[in-house]
């Protein structure tokens, strides 16, 4: 059996995404951690995976495009309050980042 990885086993969403995110604009407070029991067996046109340890260990989704990106997971950050959130805010900036270059700008 393989072993669970974050982001793959629902946990808590984590009070510094909240925070993070709320400076962008974007209210996920009232969002809740999923398992991925919830989706086997639903079909998805794409999956994404973020971080290098739910690649290796996510459930496989057959026919289905998977597109993958690694990020560093911001739960695993250590250090003082203020340090925590610059990175936590770092993270939240690639992904967007990221997200723009990928699926808003024209080809």
């Amino acid at each position: 059996m393989k072993p669970i990885a974050p982001g793959v086993e629902h946990t808590r969403v984590d009070p510094y995404a909240i925070e993070v995110i709320a400076e962008a604009g974007i209210d996920i407070s009232k969002h809740r951690s999923k398992s991925i029991e919830e989706f086997r067996g639903k079909k998805f046109s794409c999956v994404i995976t973020v971080c290098e340890e739910s690649k290796e260990v996510c459930p496989f989704f057959p026919g289905e495009k998977i597109l993958h990106k690694g990020f560093t997971d911001p739960s695993e950050f250590k250090g003082a309050e203020d340090e925590i959130i610059e990175t936590v805010r770092r993270v939240r900036d690639e992904i967007r980042n990221w997200i723009e270059k990928t699926f808003c700008e024209d080809s």
